[in-house]
């Protein structure tokens, strides 16, 4: 379910707890089409299919990630010191630029949700992406690695001996 789906989770209907007592029935059907608000006393009871809660806890969980993730990279950009320790202390290692591309690339599959099915599938590889390559710039066994000498062999033609 799509974020933009949840804009009439404040349109529901309102039933009394002794309406739903006489008539549950009627008013699971009634669910079934939207949320349901049942009142009793001072209270408020939400009625709503599994799967809208499940994707409400989705967004709310995902959202705040995507939230995180951003403030840290909008804090490092102003040359906040955040620590590896943070779970995404890990974009310290990109220089500006980098952090603006994150930014921008997060931005946008972030306002895919409300016409994309799979826009949480991709912002968390992107996300998974983006970790990868902090891990791997910060690895020094890589940075010898990119940083040394080549030393290329020119190939030599196979020999047809060679050929099994």
């Amino acid at each position: 379910m799509a974020l933009g789906n949840f804009g009439n989770i404040y349109s529901d209907e309102l039933i009394t707890a002794t309406e739903l007592n006489r008539q549950p029935g009627r008013v699971l059907d009634k669910a079934l089409e939207h949320p349901v608000t049942i009142t009793r006393n001072d209270q408020s009871f939400a009625l709503l299919r599994r799967e809208e809660v499940t994707s409400l806890v989705k967004v709310a969980t995902q959202s705040k990630a995507v939230f995180e993730a951003l403030t840290v990279a909008f804090s490092l950009l102003l040359g906040k010191e955040i620590g590896f320790e943070h779970p995404y202390g890990w974009l310290s290692v990109f220089e500006s630029d980098d952090l603006q591309e994150f930014i921008k690339e997060l931005s946008e599959a972030f306002r895919l949700i409300d016409s994309s099915t799979t826009a949480w599938e991709i912002i968390d590889a992107l996300i998974h992406e983006w970790h990868e390559s902090a891990i791997a710039y910060s690895s020094p066994e890589l940075a010898a690695a990119f940083s040394a000498e080549t030393d290329e062999v020119p190939l030599t033609k196979p020999s047809a001996g060679s050929a099994v």
